[in-house]
């Protein structure tokens, strides 16, 4: 979190200064241009995979055993939400952290994400039990 609000700030401004300190005032703007476009792409990603999102069902993912094996701690939410191609359902209050975010699957199959700070801390997934068929009574064994 202070990488994103006082870091990435700070090292704007003095690439910036080393702009202006090597190349003057065309420094500046070159330096400026390049920042500006840098933003653009981010941006730009960010609309594409809340695009993509909101084309398919709040919670829903394609096979919740791929997502789970494809999740890894510190994963950020907007890349988990690339992955899935869907928002997660929240599961935890809203506005409090860690927030819980849930994708289901065809099969009832589930995976929980828990996030702080918007970087993922943890997950779990769920299948629904199967149901044992019981063997049958006059059923015999073959000799060993």
């Amino acid at each position: 979190m202070i990488v994103q609000k006082i870091l990435l700030p700070l090292g704007g401004v003095a690439l910036v200064a080393l702009g202006y300190h090597y190349g003057g005032w065309g420094g500046v703007a070159m330096t400026a241009g390049a920042l500006v476009m840098w933003v653009l792409l981010h941006f730009t990603r960010l609309m594409r995979v809340l695009q993509r999102a909101a084309q398919r069902p709040v919670g829903y993912v394609d096979s919740a055993v791929m997502l789970n094996a494809k999740l890894k701690r510190g994963m950020t939410l907007m890349h988990v939400i690339a992955m899935t191609r869907s928002l997660g359902q929240l599961r935890s209050e809203k506005d409090v952290q860690p927030e819980v975010y849930r994708w289901t699957d065809g099969s009832d199959s589930w995976v929980d994400c828990t996030f702080a700070a918007g970087r993922l801390i943890g997950h779990e997934m769920q299948r629904p039990q199967q149901v044992q068929p019981e063997p049958a009574a006059d059923a015999t064994l073959p000799p060993p």
